[in-house]
C-alpha cells in the first residue's frame, strides 16, 4: 500500500474547513492530519505534525497565509504548500509564491483539480491553474530572465511539459521513459536557469514563449 499524503488544512472560514476535511477524506490516498483557523496555528501545527501538504488560505486573522507560508518553508521545509484562495490578484499571486508555496488554486476549482493538486504538490511539482499563470504572467512585465545555459531539445520538451502542469509521472508516459530520466530533467533544467522550482521554470517557459497557454495539450 503507498503511503498517504498528509495534509493539514488551514482556513479561518470553519464551513470551507470542514467541506475541504470532508471531501477529501474519501480519497484512499489522502490523510488530514488536522485543521487550522489561521496562519499562526497552522505555523504550529506544521512544526508539529510535518506535514506533506499544506492546504493554505490567505486572508486570516492573527497571521496571513503569505507569512504562515514563508514561516512554515523556514521551519518546516519538506512541507509543500498549495495555497487555495479566492483572491487572484497582484497582491496575493506573486507573494505567495515568494514566499514559497509552490501551487496556486481558486476556491472555484472542482474537486478534480484539488486533488489532482495536492498529488503534485505533495510530490514537489508545482500546480498552477491556466488563470493563475495568466494572472502571474500579467504581473511580470518585464521580468529579469535568467542567465542560463542552452536546453538540450530533451529538456526543451520536458519544460514545455512542465509549463503545461503535468507531473513527473506524467510526462515520463508521454515521452516513453522513466520517472528518474524525467527527475534528472527536471533538475538539470533548474540548474542551467538559475530557477529554485518547477513553477518557475513553467513561468520562464511561457515568459519566453516556448510554449501558449491556448495550444493544444499532448495527450
Amino acid at each position: 500500500m503507498s503511503k498517504k499524503i498528509r495534509v493539514l488544512v488551514t482556513d479561518d472560514h470553519i464551513v470551507v474547513r470542514k467541506g475541504l476535511v470532508a471531501m477529501l477524506e474519501t480519497e484512499p490516498d489522502i490523510q488530514i492530519i488536522g485543521e487550522a483557523s489561521n496562519g499562526a496555528e497552522a505555523l504550529k501545527m506544521a512544526q508539529e505534525l510535518i506535514p506533506d501538504v499544506v492546504l493554505m488560505d490567505l486572508v486570516m486573522p492573527v497571521m496571513d497565509g503569505i507569512e504562515a507560508t514563508r514561516q512554515i518553508k523556514q521551519t518546516v521545509p519538506s512541507a509543500n504548500i498549495l495555497v487555495l484562495t479566492s483572491f487572484s490578484t497582484n497582491d496575493k499571486v506573486l507573494p505567495s509564491l515568494n514566499a514559497g508555496a509552490i501551487g496556486y488554486l481558486l476556491k472555484d476549482s472542482t474537486p478534480t483539480d484539488l486533488v489532482r493538486a495536492i498529488h503534485q504538490v505533495a510530490q514537489g511539482e508545482g500546480s498552477l491553474n491556466p488563470a493563475i499563470t495568466r494572472q502571474v504572467l500579467a504581473q511580470m512585465q518585464s521580468p529579469a530572465l535568467p542567465t542560463e545555459e542552452e536546453l538540450t531539445e530533451r529538456e526543451t520538451e520536458v519544460i514545455k511539459l512542465m509549463a503545461h502542469g503535468y507531473s513527473n509521472a506524467e510526462i515520463a508516459r508521454l515521452m516513453v521513459v522513466s520517472n528518474a530520466t524525467v527527475h534528472t530533467h527536471v533538475s538539470r533544467i533548474l540548474s542551467k536557469l538559475n530557477l529554485s522550482s518547477r513553477t518557475q521554470a513553467a513561468l520562464y517557459a511561457l515568459k519566453k514563449g516556448l510554449v501558449s497557454l491556448d495550444e493544444e495539450l499532448p495527450k
